[in-house]
Order: structure tokens, then sequence, then C-alpha cells
């Protein structure tokens, strides 16, 4: 999982220098170039390419799908005006976030310390995002909408059969991402491509592929409650590469924010895993 997020938020900062020179749509869509081939690749190595889908599960993966381009276009808008690590650390209310949709929707047990977790959690991303303040930014909200997207992605993710591989629904979002930004490449001015572009497009396109595959091991072989406070290592890589490629140092309350969120996501996964252990007990 934190070899994940490393390639996450590398591709993120690869793709935020991109950005300088390039739309948002130009990007997406020579990435997903680069990135389509290489899942396709996979995804025929292991026999996962034409495959048996029923109905119910396609339902899913276009629910899926059309959640995860929505978070592609509000994430990157927000990534394009806001520093890494301000982004990073709002996506880093998302455990949170899913939990507390689990909860209203498909009637998961939450109680009353996780609630006070997630709320302990929202109050870190308000510090962050400043409503009102001088530092706030309306691509802040941009990055609350990434979240929400992601949210509706994961819950439907968890929907899918086991029939359904990982590489055939990722491969699936990649070709829609890159769909799009070819129906909105011509509102936009083709920028130059020089041999650097290509040099950092490449490394962000590999880094993608590696997150994806990453996060899928790690979600498969790994217990959930242990392995998912690992993501919150998104938040040092965010600051090194900020500094880094950009030399965006996070200010007082970014950091402030960033710990609330930490400690109250890690704090709801160790009263998941209590919460775990107590219902097995119970049933033994």
């Amino acid at each position: 999982m934190s070899a994940s997020m490393l390639a996450f938020v590398l591709n993120d900062g690869l793709m935020k220098l991109l950005f300088v020179d390039w739309s948002i749509y130009q990007a997406i869509f020579l990435r997903g170039i680069l990135t389509i081939p290489i899942m396709l690749f996979i995804a025929w190595s292991r026999n996962q390419l034409f495959i048996k889908i029923s109905p119910r599960d396609w339902k899913f993966i276009l629910i899926r799908t059309a959640s995860e381009v929505g978070a592609a276009v509000f994430f990157l808008s927000a990534l394009a005006h806001m520093p890494l690590a301000n982004v990073t650390a709002i996506l880093q209310a998302l455990p949170l976030v899913v939990t507390m949709a689990a909860a209203l929707f498909l009637g998961e047990a939450v109680r009353w310390r996780r609630w006070i977790a997630i709320s302990a959690g929202f109050i870190g991303v308000l510090i962050i995002i400043r409503p009102g303040l001088e530092g706030f930014s309306i691509y802040s909200l941009s990055a609350l909408g990434a979240v929400i997207c992601v949210t509706v992605r994961d819950l439907t993710t968890s929907r899918l059969s086991s029939d359904v591989p990982s590489m055939f629904v990722a491969l699936i979002t990649g070709v829609a991402i890159t769909g799009l930004g070819a129906v909105l490449l011509p509102t936009t001015i083709w920028a130059p491509i020089n041999e650097s572009h290509w040099l950092i497009l490449t490394v962000a396109s590999i880094a993608i592929v590696f997150g994806y595959l990453f996060s899928v091991m790690a979600m498969r072989y790994g217990e959930t409650a242990f392995i998912a406070p690992f993501r919150y290592t998104a938040m040092l890589w965010a600051i090194i590469f900020g500094i880094l490629f950009f030399n965006d140092w996070p200010d007082e309350l970014t950091v402030i924010g960033t710990i609330i969120i930490v400690i109250a996501g890690v704090y709801s996964f160790h009263r998941e895993r209590l919460q775990k252990a107590s219902n097995v007990g119970t049933d033994n």
C-alpha cells in the first residue's frame, strides 16, 4: 500500500508539471495512449481480457467508471491550481467518507466513537480548505468533489462479484478517462510536445499502472483494517514531491488539518479492528 501511494503521488506530481504547458485533457489523453497498451497486455497475459460478465456486474462497472471519470476531472482540476500537498491532504479524508457512506447507504454498523472520528476528520478538512478565509480556493471544492466521486467508486467496487478481474475494471476505467480527454481535446489549444514532456509523461504512465497493481495486491492479500492506514503515507510523498518539483511548502493550517485527519482515520481503523475482533469472539 505504501508503494502504491508513492506511485500515485509521483504520477500526480508529474501530471501537475505537465499542466504548466498542457491542458488537463491533452495530458490525460496522451497518458492514456501510453497506459492503455500496458494494461491491455497485462489483462491479456492473465486471460482477463475476453471474459463473461453478468448484467449486474456490468451495471456496477458502468457506475464505477462514471464516478472514476468524475473524480479524474475534479481531482485534476484541483491539482492544476492547488499545491500538491493540499490536494492530497483533502483526499486523505476519503476513508472516513467511505465509512460514513457505508453506514448511511449500506447499513453497515458504525458506533459512536467512529462517528466522532469522522466528525474530527471533517474538521481537519475544513481547516485545510478554509472556507470564507483568504486561503480558500474554489478548487478546494473541486477536490471535495473528487472525494465524493471516489466514495461512490469505492462503494460500487465493493458490490462487484469476485469473478470480475481488477485489471479488467481498471482497463475499462482507463479507456473511459482517455476517451473523455479525446472528446474534450478540441475545446482546448494543443500545446507543442518536446522530449522532456515525453519523458515526464512516460514516467507518469508507468507510475500510475504500478499504483493500480500495488493497490490491488494490497487489497487482495492484506487485511483491510491493517493496511488502510498506510494510505496516509501519501501525505509524506506529496510534501516531498511538492517541495522538490514546485518548491511548495505546506503552511501551518494545512499541516494541522492533515494531522487531525490522519489521527481520526487511524483511530477509526483501530476501532474497526476491535469491533471485528469482538464479533469474532462473539461468534466463537
